[in-house]
């Protein structure tokens, strides 16, 4: 469930605010009627990914690295 406070909200309700993020709710800020920023668990946050997750799993193609002739040459890579 998402839960929705203005930042004067926010503001003296923080405790409760950062109870939802810990127990895994969308809290969600906003300024009028604009959303700017979220608030969630460090748990949840970016940086908490398993380096190797994907191995094995992603392709790429021989030609990966290759530029199109033609963005080449506007590059000046290649006559």
């Amino acid at each position: 469930m998402l839960h929705i406070f203005t930042i004067g909200e926010a503001k003296t309700q923080l405790s409760k605010l950062v109870a939802l993020a810990e127990r895994g709710e969308s809290v969600e800020l906003r300024r009028d009627k604009t959303p700017v920023a979220r608030l969630v668990s460090i748990s949840r946050a970016p940086g908490t990914r398993k380096p190797g997750a994907l191995a094995g799993r992603i392709r790429l193609a021989e030609d990966f690295d290759d530029w199109p002739d033609d963005v080449a040459r506007a590059l000046g890579l290649r006559d």
